[in-house]
């Protein structure tokens, strides 16, 4: 089976940036229930998507089921404060962050495991 990593970007806030965390986690479970290897990365604004799901919100059910299952990988170290995220909230989240490259996911640690990425 494939691996794949899914990395969403869009930040909270839009009709577009909604749809694209979905699919992020829809796309991660169906990969995962096909057998697919599946790390889904929240980036950049996308790191802010974890406030978001940690409240009651109408994906939180969703989010919660890949975290349960480990598809979800973790949050970059950089963009988490960048954003305006707090590092505590991703803590009790119980979410790795991530800081393989220069306080950022490393694309290329990815590339090299057999990683195709997907970036929403």
């Amino acid at each position: 089976m494939s691996k794949i990593a899914i990395i969403l970007h869009a930040e909270p806030g839009t009709h577009d940036a909604l749809g694209r965390a979905l699919h992020a986690l829809l796309y991660s479970k169906e990969l995962n229930e096909e057998g697919h290897d599946v790390q889904l990365i929240f980036d950049g604004g996308g790191t802010k998507w974890i406030e978001e799901f940690s409240k009651e919100h109408k994906m939180s059910p969703l989010y919660q089921s890949l975290k349960s299952a480990g598809i979800i990988a973790g949050v970059c170290d950089y963009c988490v404060t960048a954003f305006g995220g707090e590092k505590e909230l991703v803590k009790k989240e119980e979410l790795p962050l991530i800081a393989e490259y220069k306080g950022h996911p490393s694309i290329a640690k990815l590339v090299a495991d057999g990683y195709q990425i997907i970036t929403l």
